[in-house]
């Protein structure tokens, strides 16, 4: 018969073999989600260039077929495979994502910068616009604007990167704010060197690392928002086998049964997405000296 302190023995021990394992600190995380978001990223594009254009042809003899061993995310009413689409679909947002934060992040490098060292009257005009931009819900620009340049990838481009910028502008601005006041800068200053010299020998390599990290947040918000206008039919156009044009075909045919056309393609994005939104969360906390060993 076991005694009676053998299960409180146990418990100790197992508790002391646990506190032995290594705890990974936030940076080990960091590089932990950067590895399997690249790994991510890799798979799609990749993925996107190795199946063949095959899969967007239409077939009626496999058209409205679950998913199984043949067709893992099945077939649409025409007969296309599913799987074959999200893939080239998400490739598709990353593409536009990423060229629409990157103009996003360095328009906001640019008026960040201007605002806080051309003075007063140029301060007040970017901060005029970035509360002017923050009012008015990105979704209702984005659409205008991309209406207003005739849709297609370029309109969503344009309409995602020229909404994006305020939030990232305000950091920056703030940031440049601080080190405007440090003593090289002001030493700087007081031997004449002009207000652009200053801003890319002094300011911009303190910017990288915010302008990095607003790059990564920016870029889930530019997918997501694509996606949106691209279901409304604001976007790219409906041959393109984006995920938001996906999404809003696969709405007809839920009502049928048909639930494969919208759950994979929807669960793909949304895991894409909060992989970027985590490793970009994650890189923030690390830049803070108090929290990057935790």
């Amino acid at each position: 018969m076991k005694s009676a302190n053998s299960l409180p023995i146990r418990t100790a021990k197992d508790t002391a073999h646990k506190n032995m394992l290594p705890k990974l600190s936030r940076r080990h995380r960091t590089l932990i989600v950067l590895a399997l978001t690249t790994l991510l990223l890799l798979s799609i594009v990749t993925g996107s260039y190795i199946l063949s254009d095959s899969g967007l042809s239409v077939n009626f003899e496999i058209k409205n077929q679950a998913p199984s061993m043949n067709n893992l995310f099945g077939t649409d009413w025409l007969g296309r495979d599913m799987f074959t689409r999200t893939v080239k679909g998400l490739s598709l947002s990353l593409g536009v994502g990423m060229m629409a934060a990157l103009v996003s992040a360095v328009l906001a490098l640019f008026l960040g910068i201007c605002a806080a060292t051309l003075g007063k009257t140029v301060d007040t005009a970017v901060t005029w616009l970035v509360d002017l931009f923050l009012g008015v819900p990105h979704l209702v620009i984005i659409i205008l604007i991309a209406f207003s340049v005739g849709g297609g990838i370029r309109g969503v481009i344009i309409g995602v990167a020229v909404t994006h910028w305020p939030s990232l502008a305000r950091v920056i601005r703030a940031e440049v704010m601080q080190l405007r006041s440090a003593e090289y800068v002001q030493v700087s200053r007081h031997l004449g060197k002009s207000r652009w010299w200053v801003a890319t020998h002094h300011l911009l390599p303190h910017l990288i690392s915010q302008f990095f990290v607003g790059l990564i947040l920016l870029f889930p918000h530019a997918i997501l928002h694509e996606a949106g206008i691209s279901f409304l039919g604001f976007g790219l156009s409906p041959d393109t086998p984006a995920i938001g044009i996906i999404l809003s075909e696969a709405m007809r045919y839920l009502s049928t049964g048909m639930w494969w056309l919208a759950f994979f393609p929807g669960v793909s994005l949304l895991i894409m997405v909060r992989a970027f939104d985590i490793l970009g969360n994650n890189i923030l906390l690390l830049l803070d000296p108090h929290k990057a060993h935790e």
